[in-house]
């Protein structure tokens, strides 16, 4: 494995998040602060890139082909209204 050096600016948030990261001995070092942010943000997009290709792309094209499958967005955003109204009102 091959190792480059970079500078990178952080915002005071940031840095501190760092600081408190390698103090409490979760991390050896800054490095590995940023290794582990780099690592998840990548299997973040690798489950995206997967999600759109496995799930998504399909759904689409089976709509595509048969627009009858697909509900109108009113219809879609009303079952949704309705769910958070009785999750609400259930909190209450």
């Amino acid at each position: 494995m091959s190792i480059e050096k970079r500078t990178v600016s952080l915002t005071t948030e940031h840095a501190a998040f760092i600081d408190r990261m390698v103090a409490s001995g979760s991390f050896a070092s800054t490095s590995e602060v940023v290794c582990a942010g780099l690592r998840a943000l990548q299997g973040r997009d690798e489950a995206v890139e997967c999600w759109l290709r496995e799930e998504a792309a399909p759904t689409y094209d089976l709509v595509q082909a048969d627009a009858d499958r697909g509900l109108p967005a009113k219809t879609v955003f009303a079952a949704i209204r309705a769910k958070h109204a009785a999750r609400m009102k259930g909190n209450s």
